[in-house]
């Protein structure tokens, strides 16, 4: 692209930027492409790369079949141990909860194994809707060992589970962790307000307590992120 031209994209990202600042809110819908051409006098090309690397920074989201909002925020997290309470802080942005679940339950497979259970044995099960600033961010399920929790229900699970697991005289001092892609179920699309099958960012995470390497079984989880408002990063080194 020549000189020209990219300074054409520069300068209609930052009036988009200026709109959004100033009189849009998170949720609402931007101009359409062809109004914003009209708007700013420039070709739809410049238009779109202007909107793409917005959606790419996080200010903007696309939705298929409805269009281009602003964004709720995207939170930056960087893989380490820490609550998602101390995430979304870190992030500059107000965490809350909302428990869906609360129960005993008998845990899937991977979850029983990891915690030792034997088949048909119960775990407790926490489910919980996290939002970042009102917006909706996971849906976060939890199994847990009744025998090392036993008053675990009767806690206050709207806050940071791994400090009701440390109080409780069970820190987490270990986890094993992986990430995938995959496509948000209906049930789950519906608590973070994204179509079925949408992408999303799935965590499967083994949780360990005590000193020994790697310790005591304490939590499974699987947490289910918005991919349009989660991102992870993390920094390497060479040796």
């Amino acid at each position: 692209m020549d000189t020209a031209g990219e300074l054409k994209h520069v300068w209609v990202r930052r009036q988009l930027q200026d709109l959004v600042a100033s009189t849009l809110r998170p949720g609402d819908a931007l101009l359409g492409e062809r109004q914003l051409e009209e708007k700013f006098g420039v070709s739809r090309i410049t238009v779109r790369r202007a909107i793409s690397d917005l959606v790419q920074d996080g200010a903007l989201v696309r939705i298929k079949g409805k269009g281009t909002f602003v964004s709720h925020g995207l939170v930056r997290s960087t893989l380490h141990l820490a609550s998602f309470n101390e995430d979304m802080r870190q992030a500059g942005f107000e965490p809350s909860t909302r428990v869906i679940t609360a129960a005993t339950s008998e845990p899937p497979a991977a979850a029983a194994e990891h915690l030792g259970l034997a088949a048909g044995q119960a775990a407790y099960q926490v489910r919980r809707l996290r939002l970042a600033n009102g917006a909706p961010v996971s849906v976060d399920e939890s199994w847990l060992p009744p025998r090392l929790l036993p008053d675990l229900l009767s806690e206050d699970l709207t806050g940071s589970l791994y400090r009701v697991l440390s109080t409780s005289g069970h820190p987490v001092q270990h986890v094993e962790q992986t990430v995938e892609a995959a496509a948000a179920p209906e049930e789950t699309a519906a608590l973070l307000d994204i179509e079925p099958g949408a992408p999303v960012l799935l965590f499967r995470r083994r949780s360990f307590t005590g000193e020994a390497d790697p310790g005591t079984p304490i939590e499974y989880s699987i947490s289910t992120y918005r991919s349009d408002r989660y991102q992870v990063s993390m920094r390497l080194a060479l040796g």
